[in-house]
């Protein structure tokens, strides 16, 4: 009390800002950006495990996050939802998402986090025989409603028959409505055997292989984006990625009952 009867007005008020200053500091220093992740059920890459979203891409971006120091929640969601998010809000990334021309300009790009091969099915059965995607011209071919799958055959005037859900294609075709079913499988994808499909559905072609990534809104600051892409690089050099791709290897094997 004393020493403030000797202090000019200003110098108190210059006191004042300096202290203020210094209790904000610490508050900024541990602020950390916080993204909002959506994604869709497309095991093993991601899904549910009692309340909690897992898989191989899920497990790179919590590592990837983990290592660029950014919070985060992950929502699964339908895909078209999942994919409306990102759109939408500026905080907001989906994965696992096919990095197409036509998709290049509408977000930022972070990974990859894996790589998709875009094949047709067909029951185990057909006749079918595919050489190159144009001989499947004409047939009734099941997509995804919403992905890049199936814009990139409508877009080449290809006669498709979109279901809301991927998985649904597998019965589709099983009950003749469809002739082929335009899939995307990661190599050693054991999806169809978990659910008891891989003796009644086969692959009949591959017809484009393709980076999936973390796609974000624009919104999404450069400097984040590039500490995530360099978190990515890092995954992949040190052997983290390859790790968390084998502790999944046998997560889709068949269910067998007694």
């Amino acid at each position: 009390m004393l020493l403030n009867r000797y202090l000019t007005p200003v110098v108190l008020a210059l006191l004042a800002a300096l202290s203020s200053e210094a209790a904000a500091a610490p508050a900024q220093e541990t602020a950390r950006p916080r993204l909002y992740i959506t994604t869709e059920t497309s095991a093993p890459s991601s899904m549910l495990e009692g309340t909690r979203v897992i898989g191989i891409a899920t497990d790179k971006v919590r590592e990837a996050m983990q290592r660029a120091g950014i919070d985060y929640t992950i929502e699964l969601l339908p895909w078209k939802r999942a994919y409306l998010a990102a759109q939408q809000r500026p905080d907001a990334c989906v994965y696992s998402t096919s990095r197409t021309p036509e998709r290049e300009t509408l977000f930022k790009w972070v990974g990859p986090t894996d790589v998709g091969h875009w094949v047709m099915m067909a029951r185990a059965d057909s006749k079918l025989k595919l050489r190159s995607l144009e001989d499947a011209r004409g047939l009734r071919i099941g997509t995804y409603n919403g992905d890049a799958r199936d814009a990139y055959l409508r877009a080449r005037g290809f006669r498709v028959d979109a279901a809301n859900e991927d998985l649904a294609n597998a019965g589709k075709l099983l009950l003749d409505r469809i002739d082929l079913w335009a899939a995307s499988l990661r190599s050693g994808s054991t999806i169809l055997a978990r659910y008891g499909y891989d003796k009644k559905i086969v692959q009949v072609l591959e017809f484009n292989r393709i980076e999936l990534y973390l796609a974000c809104n624009p919104a999404v600051p450069d400097a984040i984006v590039n500490r995530l892409n360099a978190a990515f690089e890092a995954i992949a050099r040190d052997g983290t990625g390859r790790r968390i791709e084998r502790s999944y290897e046998n997560w889709g094997q068949p269910m067998r009952h007694p």
